[in-house]
């Protein structure tokens, strides 16, 4: 298997993780925009804990908790205290940006263990993505839970007039959001790109918020536009593979921003959403109040 094959696959399973996580998010009616605060915190996390124990498993162990945790702050705010869920999404982006640099800034540097485990050529982040996929799929589909998350993000009132107890559906779902994005962020630190400086991400968590826009919801059209994204990133950062001396590598690695601008703009057009059915959850981002 290719190199840059090998590469792209990871880089997509970072942004797969990340967005499926805030996809279930979304389609319980919460809305995380600081999904790259916490991916930042796992990231460094799980990169802290591996450089000092010296074990990839308390690493993932790490991040994964770290997730979950703020995933569950996230949900305090959102869910119990009834604050703006923007706000609050952005107040932990901001506080991850300035924490994890104070936190991480004496390990700087690279990661200093073996190469991360792989099976078939890939790690098991890969494949695990993957697995991920079908199954929130299958449970947001085919199950009286999915119908319970995708109710309390369409009309809560409904929902909880049906038996469906709202704020507990979404705590779970926070809480699921927030440990995928602290996985996806191990998964960057322990295996794509094992070499921890400030800001790592450079912007990755908000295109995995954009990817859920972009699916329209949906697990499998998510998947596709993860690959699609992670291809991109990877040549924009070997230009040279494609279309060798042409433009600065600098000027490539805007590219997967600007198509993330430009898809959004597309796809939150009147036209779009009238042919497409872009599927919003109606509730999404509305306080739920019994």
């Amino acid at each position: 298997m290719s190199e840059l094959l090998v590469r792209s696959l990871e880089a997509s399973t970072v942004f797969l993780l990340a967005a499926l996580g805030e996809l279930v998010n979304q389609r319980s009616g919460v809305l995380n925009v600081g999904v790259e605060g916490l991916m930042l915190f796992g990231g460094t996390a799980a990169f802290v804990v591996a450089k000092s124990s010296a074990s990839y498993a308390l690493g993932l162990g790490a991040g994964v908790a770290v997730g979950a945790l703020l995933g569950g702050v996230h949900g305090v705010f959102s869910i119990r205290l009834r604050g703006d869920q923007v706000i609050s999404g952005m107040g932990l982006w901001v506080l991850s940006f300035g924490l994890t640099t104070y936190l991480g800034s004496p390990h700087t540097g690279p990661l200093g263990l073996p190469p991360f485990p792989t099976f078939a050529g890939l790690s098991p982040f890969v494949h695990a993505g993957v697995l991920l996929v079908v199954a929130v799929w299958f449970v947001l589909s085919r199950t009286s839970l999915g119908l319970a998350i995708r109710s309390a993000g369409e009309n809560p009132a409904a929902a909880a007039a049906s038996g469906v107890n709202v704020p507990a559906v979404r705590y779970l779902c926070v809480v699921f959001g927030g440990t995928l994005a602290g996985l996806a962020g191990a998964a960057y630190t322990l295996s794509y790109n094992p070499v921890w400086n400030y800001n790592f991400l450079m912007g990755w968590g908000f295109v995995s918020l954009a990817l859920v826009f972009f699916s329209m919801w949906n697990p499998w059209i998510l998947l596709g536009g993860s690959v699609l994204f992670g291809a991109m990133w990877q040549l924009s950062l070997n230009p040279e593979y494609v279309l060798p001396g042409v433009l600065s590598r600098y000027v490539w690695r805007t590219v997967p921003f600007l198509v993330t601008v430009v898809t959004l703009t597309v796809i939150s057009t009147p036209w779009f959403r009238t042919r497409w059915g872009l599927a919003k959850p109606q509730a999404l981002g509305v306080p739920y109040s019994d």
